[in-house]
Protein backbone atom coordinates (compact mmCIF):
# COMPACT_ATOMS: atom_id res chain seq x y z
CA UNK A 1 0.00 0.00 0.00
CA UNK A 2 1.63 3.96 -0.75
CA UNK A 3 -0.58 5.40 1.92
CA UNK A 4 0.63 7.11 4.43
CA UNK A 5 1.75 4.11 6.94
CA UNK A 6 3.31 2.42 3.44
CA UNK A 7 5.29 5.16 2.63
CA UNK A 8 6.26 6.31 6.15
CA UNK A 9 8.15 2.63 6.24
CA UNK A 10 9.80 2.68 3.16
CA UNK A 11 11.24 6.33 4.08
CA UNK A 12 12.16 4.65 7.34
CA UNK A 13 13.89 1.73 5.59
CA UNK A 14 15.66 3.94 3.44
CA UNK A 15 18.17 4.38 5.72
CA UNK A 16 19.13 0.65 5.59
CA UNK A 17 20.60 0.20 2.07
CA UNK A 18 20.77 -3.55 2.55
CA UNK A 19 17.03 -3.86 2.76
CA UNK A 20 15.12 -3.73 -0.90
CA UNK A 21 11.65 -2.28 -0.71
CA UNK A 22 9.43 -2.71 -3.51
CA UNK A 23 5.63 -0.70 -2.79
CA UNK A 24 2.58 -1.96 -4.61
CA UNK A 25 0.06 0.50 -4.46
CA UNK A 26 -3.89 -0.77 -6.01
CA UNK A 27 -4.60 2.35 -7.40
CA UNK A 28 -3.58 3.97 -10.85
CA UNK A 29 -2.32 6.81 -9.06
CA UNK A 30 -0.40 7.62 -5.50
CA UNK A 31 -3.43 9.32 -4.49
CA UNK A 32 -4.82 9.90 -1.31
CA UNK A 33 -8.77 9.77 -0.63
CA UNK A 34 -10.23 12.32 1.99
CA UNK A 35 -9.64 15.59 2.96
CA UNK A 36 -8.23 16.77 6.05
CA UNK A 37 -5.42 14.90 8.11
CA UNK A 38 -4.04 15.88 11.56
CA UNK A 39 -0.53 15.32 13.20
CA UNK A 40 -0.40 15.77 16.88
CA UNK A 41 3.74 16.67 17.95
CA UNK A 42 4.09 12.95 18.93
CA UNK A 43 4.07 12.05 15.07
CA UNK A 44 5.77 14.98 13.98
CA UNK A 45 8.69 14.18 16.22
CA UNK A 46 9.16 10.93 14.26
CA UNK A 47 8.78 12.60 10.76
CA UNK A 48 11.80 15.34 12.08
CA UNK A 49 13.75 11.60 12.20
CA UNK A 50 12.94 10.99 9.03
CA UNK A 51 13.86 14.67 7.73
CA UNK A 52 10.67 15.65 6.71
CA UNK A 53 9.76 18.25 9.64
CA UNK A 54 9.83 21.59 7.48
CA UNK A 55 8.58 20.19 4.30
CA UNK A 56 5.24 19.00 6.60
CA UNK A 57 5.60 22.58 8.67
CA UNK A 58 5.85 23.97 5.25
CA UNK A 59 2.43 22.97 4.59
CA UNK A 60 0.37 24.52 7.13
CA UNK A 61 2.63 28.13 6.53
CA UNK A 62 5.48 27.40 9.53
CA UNK A 63 5.25 26.35 13.01
CA UNK A 64 6.52 27.38 16.26
CA UNK A 65 7.16 23.74 18.22
CA UNK A 66 7.62 25.28 22.03
CA UNK A 67 4.70 27.58 21.51
CA UNK A 68 1.59 26.73 22.89
CA UNK A 69 -1.08 26.47 20.33
CA UNK A 70 -5.23 27.03 20.05
CA UNK A 71 -5.79 23.63 18.99
CA UNK A 72 -9.83 23.38 19.42
CA UNK A 73 -12.82 25.66 20.36
CA UNK A 74 -15.55 23.55 21.65
CA UNK A 75 -19.31 24.84 21.36
CA UNK A 76 -22.35 23.80 22.71
CA UNK A 77 -24.62 23.74 19.71
CA UNK A 78 -27.82 21.91 20.26
CA UNK A 79 -29.75 25.31 21.07
CA UNK A 80 -30.38 28.33 18.85
CA UNK A 81 -28.41 30.10 21.28
CA UNK A 82 -24.97 27.88 21.27
CA UNK A 83 -22.77 28.06 24.41
CA UNK A 84 -19.04 28.44 24.10
CA UNK A 85 -17.25 26.51 27.25
CA UNK A 86 -13.81 25.32 26.15
CA UNK A 87 -10.79 26.00 24.41
CA UNK A 88 -7.81 23.26 24.02
CA UNK A 89 -4.64 24.58 23.83
CA UNK A 90 -1.21 22.24 23.46
CA UNK A 91 2.12 22.71 23.23
CA UNK A 92 2.90 22.60 19.42
CA UNK A 93 -1.21 22.04 18.87
CA UNK A 94 -1.98 20.14 16.06
CA UNK A 95 -0.77 20.13 12.37
CA UNK A 96 -4.06 20.25 9.60
CA UNK A 97 -3.33 19.67 6.11
CA UNK A 98 -4.92 18.32 2.90
CA UNK A 99 -4.59 14.79 2.94
CA UNK A 100 -3.03 14.51 -0.53
CA UNK A 101 -0.33 17.37 -0.26
CA UNK A 102 0.99 15.15 3.10
CA UNK A 103 1.28 12.26 0.91
CA UNK A 104 2.70 14.23 -2.26
CA UNK A 105 5.38 15.30 0.82
CA UNK A 106 6.53 11.60 1.88
CA UNK A 107 6.49 10.31 -2.29
CA UNK A 108 9.02 13.42 -3.04
CA UNK A 109 11.15 11.85 -0.48
CA UNK A 110 11.15 7.95 -1.84
CA UNK A 111 14.85 7.33 -3.01
CA UNK A 112 15.68 5.74 -6.18
CA UNK A 113 16.38 2.70 -5.23
CA UNK A 114 12.85 2.02 -3.68
CA UNK A 115 11.15 0.44 -7.12
CA UNK A 116 7.28 1.10 -7.04
CA UNK A 117 4.17 -0.48 -9.02
CA UNK A 118 0.54 1.03 -9.04
CA UNK A 119 -2.60 -0.83 -10.55
CA UNK A 120 -1.29 -3.84 -7.86
CA UNK A 121 -3.85 -5.13 -5.94
CA UNK A 122 -2.95 -7.87 -3.54
CA UNK A 123 -5.85 -10.76 -3.51
CA UNK A 124 -3.64 -13.26 -1.42
CA UNK A 125 -0.52 -14.87 -0.45
CA UNK A 126 0.84 -18.11 -0.08
CA UNK A 127 3.46 -18.23 2.62
CA UNK A 128 6.12 -21.46 2.95
CA UNK A 129 7.06 -23.44 5.57
CA UNK A 130 10.74 -22.93 5.00
CA UNK A 131 12.02 -20.01 6.03
CA UNK A 132 14.28 -19.72 3.14
CA UNK A 133 11.76 -19.67 0.64
CA UNK A 134 10.44 -17.26 -0.72
CA UNK A 135 6.84 -15.58 -0.12
CA UNK A 136 4.53 -15.68 -2.83
CA UNK A 137 1.84 -12.19 -3.74
CA UNK A 138 -1.09 -12.62 -6.15
CA UNK A 139 -2.19 -10.01 -7.21
CA UNK A 140 -5.62 -8.90 -8.92
CA UNK A 141 -4.32 -8.95 -12.61
CA UNK A 142 -3.08 -12.24 -12.14
CA UNK A 143 0.33 -11.70 -11.79
CA UNK A 144 2.82 -12.73 -9.25
CA UNK A 145 5.72 -11.35 -7.24
CA UNK A 146 7.73 -12.82 -4.19
CA UNK A 147 9.72 -11.21 -1.37
CA UNK A 148 11.57 -12.44 2.01
CA UNK A 149 8.69 -10.03 4.07
CA UNK A 150 5.46 -9.19 3.01
CA UNK A 151 3.92 -6.21 4.92
CA UNK A 152 0.49 -5.16 4.59
CA UNK A 153 -0.17 -1.54 4.46
CA UNK A 154 -3.46 -1.60 2.51
CA UNK A 155 -5.56 -0.16 4.80
CA UNK A 156 -9.35 -1.34 6.23
CA UNK A 157 -10.08 -3.81 3.77
CA UNK A 158 -6.86 -5.15 3.91
CA UNK A 159 -6.38 -8.66 2.21
CA UNK A 160 -3.03 -9.09 4.19
CA UNK A 161 -5.09 -8.35 7.10
CA UNK A 162 -7.69 -11.62 5.91
CA UNK A 163 -4.58 -13.61 4.60
CA UNK A 164 -3.09 -13.58 8.83
CA UNK A 165 -6.58 -14.13 10.13
CA UNK A 166 -6.90 -17.35 7.91
CA UNK A 167 -3.39 -18.77 9.12
CA UNK A 168 -4.60 -17.89 12.57
CA UNK A 169 -8.02 -19.53 12.33
CA UNK A 170 -5.78 -22.83 11.17
CA UNK A 171 -3.47 -22.62 13.74
CA UNK A 172 -6.29 -22.36 16.66
CA UNK A 173 -5.37 -18.51 17.83
CA UNK A 174 -8.94 -17.54 16.75
CA UNK A 175 -12.19 -18.96 15.78
CA UNK A 176 -13.63 -17.30 12.98
CA UNK A 177 -12.08 -15.33 10.08
CA UNK A 178 -14.51 -12.64 10.55
CA UNK A 179 -12.03 -11.25 12.67
CA UNK A 180 -10.41 -9.81 9.46
CA UNK A 181 -13.63 -8.08 8.35
CA UNK A 182 -14.11 -4.25 9.37
CA UNK A 183 -17.02 -3.07 11.97
CA UNK A 184 -19.14 -0.21 11.07
CA UNK A 185 -19.21 1.94 13.74
CA UNK A 186 -22.82 3.20 14.02
CA UNK A 187 -21.94 6.38 12.35
CA UNK A 188 -21.07 8.36 9.17
CA UNK A 189 -19.30 11.51 8.68
CA UNK A 190 -20.40 14.22 5.93
CA UNK A 191 -17.23 15.49 4.27
CA UNK A 192 -16.72 18.65 2.33
CA UNK A 193 -14.61 21.74 1.69
CA UNK A 194 -15.47 24.77 1.73
CA UNK A 195 -14.43 27.73 -0.20
CA UNK A 196 -13.41 30.61 3.04
CA UNK A 197 -14.28 33.36 0.15
CA UNK A 198 -17.32 31.68 -0.11
CA UNK A 199 -18.39 32.06 3.63
CA UNK A 200 -16.52 35.49 3.50
CA UNK A 201 -18.96 36.74 1.09
CA UNK A 202 -21.92 35.56 2.80
CA UNK A 203 -21.31 35.28 6.59
CA UNK A 204 -17.71 37.58 7.05
CA UNK A 205 -18.56 37.57 11.15
CA UNK A 206 -18.30 34.14 11.10
CA UNK A 207 -16.10 32.42 13.84
CA UNK A 208 -13.49 30.79 11.31
CA UNK A 209 -13.40 34.09 9.73
CA UNK A 210 -12.57 36.62 12.27
CA UNK A 211 -10.13 34.11 14.31
CA UNK A 212 -6.65 36.14 14.11
CA UNK A 213 -4.96 34.63 11.49
CA UNK A 214 -1.75 35.23 13.70
CA UNK A 215 -3.07 32.29 15.63
CA UNK A 216 -1.32 29.22 14.64
CA UNK A 217 -1.81 26.48 13.99
CA UNK A 218 -5.43 27.81 13.08
CA UNK A 219 -7.56 26.31 15.88
CA UNK A 220 -10.68 24.20 14.90
CA UNK A 221 -14.35 24.38 15.57
CA UNK A 222 -16.19 22.02 17.43
CA UNK A 223 -19.47 22.13 17.30
CA UNK A 224 -21.14 19.57 19.82
CA UNK A 225 -24.02 17.76 21.31
CA UNK A 226 -26.93 15.73 20.56
CA UNK A 227 -29.53 15.78 18.12
CA UNK A 228 -32.62 14.98 20.52
CA UNK A 229 -35.43 15.22 17.49
CA UNK A 230 -33.81 12.04 15.76
CA UNK A 231 -32.05 10.19 18.74
CA UNK A 232 -28.74 11.13 16.75
CA UNK A 233 -25.16 11.81 18.81
CA UNK A 234 -24.02 14.22 16.43
CA UNK A 235 -20.93 17.18 16.29
CA UNK A 236 -19.55 19.23 13.64
CA UNK A 237 -16.13 19.85 13.12
CA UNK A 238 -14.64 22.65 10.95
CA UNK A 239 -10.69 23.87 10.43
CA UNK A 240 -8.55 25.38 7.84
CA UNK A 241 -6.65 23.60 5.43
CA UNK A 242 -4.78 24.57 2.43
CA UNK A 243 -3.09 27.72 4.19
CA UNK A 244 -6.73 28.48 4.85
CA UNK A 245 -8.34 28.90 1.36
CA UNK A 246 -10.71 26.23 2.31
CA UNK A 247 -12.66 25.48 5.75
CA UNK A 248 -12.26 21.15 5.72
CA UNK A 249 -16.10 20.51 6.91
CA UNK A 250 -17.05 17.31 9.05
CA UNK A 251 -20.64 16.50 9.88
CA UNK A 252 -20.89 13.19 12.10
CA UNK A 253 -23.65 11.57 13.02
CA UNK A 254 -23.70 8.53 15.29
CA UNK A 255 -26.46 5.89 16.04
CA UNK A 256 -24.80 3.96 19.04
CA UNK A 257 -27.56 1.02 18.75
CA UNK A 258 -26.20 0.51 15.15
CA UNK A 259 -22.64 -0.42 16.12
CA UNK A 260 -21.53 -3.43 14.80
CA UNK A 261 -24.18 -4.06 12.36
CA UNK A 262 -24.16 -4.12 8.52
CA UNK A 263 -24.35 -0.69 6.92
CA UNK A 264 -26.71 -0.39 4.41
CA UNK A 265 -25.21 1.01 1.35
CA UNK A 266 -21.91 2.01 0.06
CA UNK A 267 -19.31 2.93 2.39
CA UNK A 268 -18.40 5.87 0.76
CA UNK A 269 -20.88 7.57 -1.41
CA UNK A 270 -21.63 11.55 -3.03
CA UNK A 271 -24.79 13.23 -1.52
CA UNK A 272 -27.40 14.26 -4.35
CA UNK A 273 -26.56 18.50 -4.48
CA UNK A 274 -29.83 20.00 -2.95
CA UNK A 275 -30.62 17.08 -0.42
CA UNK A 276 -31.01 18.12 2.46
CA UNK A 277 -31.78 15.37 4.44
CA UNK A 278 -27.92 15.17 5.99
CA UNK A 279 -28.87 18.16 7.48
CA UNK A 280 -32.31 17.45 9.51
CA UNK A 281 -30.62 16.45 12.57
CA UNK A 282 -28.68 19.85 12.91
CA UNK A 283 -31.76 22.09 12.23
CA UNK A 284 -32.45 24.57 15.36
CA UNK A 285 -28.88 24.24 16.47
CA UNK A 286 -27.20 27.67 16.54
CA UNK A 287 -26.40 30.29 13.74
CA UNK A 288 -23.05 29.45 13.31
CA UNK A 289 -23.51 25.70 12.23
CA UNK A 290 -26.86 26.67 10.32
CA UNK A 291 -24.12 29.16 8.28
CA UNK A 292 -21.93 26.91 7.60
CA UNK A 293 -24.86 23.86 6.29
CA UNK A 294 -25.79 27.17 4.12
CA UNK A 295 -22.68 27.34 2.36
CA UNK A 296 -21.46 24.09 2.21
CA UNK A 297 -21.57 22.02 -1.19
CA UNK A 298 -23.00 18.68 -1.14
CA UNK A 299 -20.71 16.21 0.96
CA UNK A 300 -19.00 12.98 0.29
CA UNK A 301 -21.28 10.55 2.79
CA UNK A 302 -18.11 8.53 4.75
CA UNK A 303 -19.46 4.83 6.56
CA UNK A 304 -16.85 4.80 9.61
CA UNK A 305 -15.92 1.83 9.93
CA UNK A 306 -12.70 0.08 12.29
CA UNK A 307 -11.16 -2.92 12.60
CA UNK A 308 -11.70 -4.97 15.93
CA UNK A 309 -8.25 -6.21 17.68
CA UNK A 310 -6.64 -9.19 16.84
CA UNK A 311 -4.50 -11.25 19.23
CA UNK A 312 -1.90 -10.54 16.77
CA UNK A 313 -0.50 -8.33 13.84
CA UNK A 314 1.77 -11.20 12.92
CA UNK A 315 2.09 -14.28 11.28
CA UNK A 316 4.90 -16.10 9.99
CA UNK A 317 7.15 -13.24 7.71
CA UNK A 318 3.98 -11.23 7.24
CA UNK A 319 2.28 -8.49 9.11
CA UNK A 320 0.25 -5.64 9.16
CA UNK A 321 -0.15 -1.59 9.85
CA UNK A 322 -1.65 1.45 9.66
CA UNK A 323 -5.21 0.63 9.29
CA UNK A 324 -5.20 -2.69 8.23
CA UNK A 325 -3.72 -3.51 12.24
CA UNK A 326 -6.13 -0.91 14.06
CA UNK A 327 -8.37 1.13 11.97
CA UNK A 328 -10.32 3.57 14.43
CA UNK A 329 -12.68 6.55 14.80
CA UNK A 330 -11.93 9.84 13.50
CA UNK A 331 -12.30 11.33 17.07
CA UNK A 332 -8.74 11.72 18.16
CA UNK A 333 -6.91 12.97 15.31
CA UNK A 334 -4.64 10.29 15.24
CA UNK A 335 -5.08 7.65 12.42
CA UNK A 336 -2.40 8.53 10.43
CA UNK A 337 -0.08 9.39 13.47
CA UNK A 338 -0.19 5.82 14.44
CA UNK A 339 0.67 4.47 11.46
CA UNK A 340 3.45 6.56 11.32
CA UNK A 341 4.52 5.33 14.40
CA UNK A 342 3.91 1.62 13.47
CA UNK A 343 6.37 2.34 10.12
CA UNK A 344 8.98 3.97 12.45
CA UNK A 345 9.10 0.99 14.87
CA UNK A 346 9.07 -1.96 12.26
CA UNK A 347 11.61 0.13 10.24
CA UNK A 348 13.83 0.37 12.72
CA UNK A 349 13.38 -3.22 14.05
CA UNK A 350 14.49 -4.56 10.75
CA UNK A 351 17.32 -2.18 10.18
CA UNK A 352 18.74 -3.67 12.97
CA UNK A 353 21.99 -5.51 12.84
CA UNK A 354 20.51 -8.19 14.03
CA UNK A 355 17.62 -8.78 12.15
CA UNK A 356 18.29 -11.33 9.65
CA UNK A 357 15.90 -13.98 7.10
CA UNK A 358 16.37 -16.21 10.26
CA UNK A 359 15.30 -13.96 13.16
CA UNK A 360 12.77 -12.10 11.29
CA UNK A 361 9.71 -13.69 12.98
CA UNK A 362 11.32 -12.61 16.45
CA UNK A 363 11.68 -9.02 15.07
CA UNK A 364 7.89 -9.29 13.95
CA UNK A 365 6.82 -10.64 17.37
CA UNK A 366 8.75 -7.37 19.03
CA UNK A 367 6.77 -4.99 16.68
CA UNK A 368 3.39 -6.88 17.57
CA UNK A 369 4.37 -7.31 21.09
CA UNK A 370 5.31 -2.85 21.68
CA UNK A 371 2.92 -1.48 19.08
CA UNK A 372 0.24 -3.40 19.23
CA UNK A 373 -1.54 -2.50 23.13
CA UNK A 374 -0.28 1.00 22.23
CA UNK A 375 -2.12 1.61 18.95
CA UNK A 376 -5.09 -0.66 20.16
CA UNK A 377 -5.28 2.20 23.54
CA UNK A 378 -5.32 5.37 21.47
CA UNK A 379 -8.48 3.32 19.54
CA UNK A 380 -10.05 3.40 22.41
CA UNK A 381 -9.71 6.34 23.06
CA UNK A 382 -10.92 7.69 19.61
CA UNK A 383 -14.15 5.99 20.45
CA UNK A 384 -14.36 7.25 23.85
CA UNK A 385 -13.91 10.61 22.29
CA UNK A 386 -16.90 10.66 19.80
CA UNK A 387 -18.66 9.65 22.76
CA UNK A 388 -17.64 12.69 24.49
CA UNK A 389 -17.72 15.32 21.83
CA UNK A 390 -21.61 14.84 21.14
CA UNK A 391 -22.40 14.57 25.15
CA UNK A 392 -23.01 10.46 25.27
CA UNK A 393 -21.01 10.25 28.77
CA UNK A 394 -22.73 13.65 29.98
CA UNK A 395 -26.32 15.12 31.04
CA UNK A 396 -27.09 16.51 27.45
CA UNK A 397 -29.82 19.12 28.77
CA UNK A 398 -27.25 20.60 31.83
CA UNK A 399 -25.69 23.76 30.64
CA UNK A 400 -23.50 24.12 34.42
CA UNK A 401 -20.08 25.40 34.61
CA UNK A 402 -19.77 22.03 36.59
CA UNK A 403 -20.67 19.35 33.99
CA UNK A 404 -19.13 21.36 31.51
CA UNK A 405 -15.69 21.85 33.20
CA UNK A 406 -15.88 18.06 33.72
CA UNK A 407 -16.23 17.71 30.05
CA UNK A 408 -13.39 19.68 29.60
CA UNK A 409 -11.38 17.74 31.49
CA UNK A 410 -12.48 14.62 30.53
CA UNK A 411 -11.53 15.96 26.76
CA UNK A 412 -7.90 16.93 27.93
CA UNK A 413 -7.12 14.00 29.80
CA UNK A 414 -7.92 11.85 26.95
CA UNK A 415 -5.22 13.65 24.62
CA UNK A 416 -3.02 14.80 26.69
CA UNK A 417 -0.75 11.83 25.22
CA UNK A 418 -0.51 13.15 22.10
CA UNK A 419 1.85 16.16 22.82
CA UNK A 420 3.48 15.02 25.98
CA UNK A 421 4.95 11.58 25.46
CA UNK A 422 7.27 10.51 22.65
CA UNK A 423 7.84 7.31 21.05
CA UNK A 424 11.43 7.30 21.70
CA UNK A 425 10.50 5.23 25.05
CA UNK A 426 9.02 2.51 22.44
CA UNK A 427 11.67 2.47 20.28
CA UNK A 428 14.01 2.05 22.77
CA UNK A 429 11.98 -0.72 24.24
CA UNK A 430 11.75 -2.61 20.92
CA UNK A 431 15.47 -2.43 20.41
CA UNK A 432 16.33 -3.90 24.16
CA UNK A 433 13.83 -6.53 23.45
CA UNK A 434 15.21 -7.55 20.25
CA UNK A 435 18.55 -7.75 21.39
CA UNK A 436 17.60 -9.51 24.26
CA UNK A 437 16.06 -12.37 22.23
CA UNK A 438 18.37 -12.35 19.47
CA UNK A 439 21.68 -11.49 20.45
CA UNK A 440 22.95 -14.43 21.77
CA UNK A 441 22.18 -16.45 18.69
Amino acid sequence: GGGVGGLSLALTLARYPDISVTIYEAAKNFTEVGAGVGLWPRALKVLDKLGLRQEVVNLVGGLDPDKPAHVFHYRKSNEHRGLSFYDLVSPGGLLRFHRADFQKALLSHLPPSHSAHTSKRLASYTQPSSPCQPITLTFADGTTATCDLLVGADGLRSSTRAGIVRELVRSGRVESEELAAPIWSGEVAYRALIPMEEIRASHPQHRCITTPSQVFPPPASLFCTQSLKCKCACYVLTYPIQHGTHLNFVAFQRRPELEGTTFPGPWMAEVEPGSSEWKEPYRGWDEEVQQLLEVAPAPLRWAIHTAPPLPTWVSGRVTILGDAAHAMAPHEGSGAGQAIEDAYILGTLLGHALTTLDTLPAALGVYDRVRRPFAELVQRKSRENGMLFTFQRHDVCDNSPATLADLAYSVRTNWEWAWSTSVDGDVERAVRMLESEVGGR
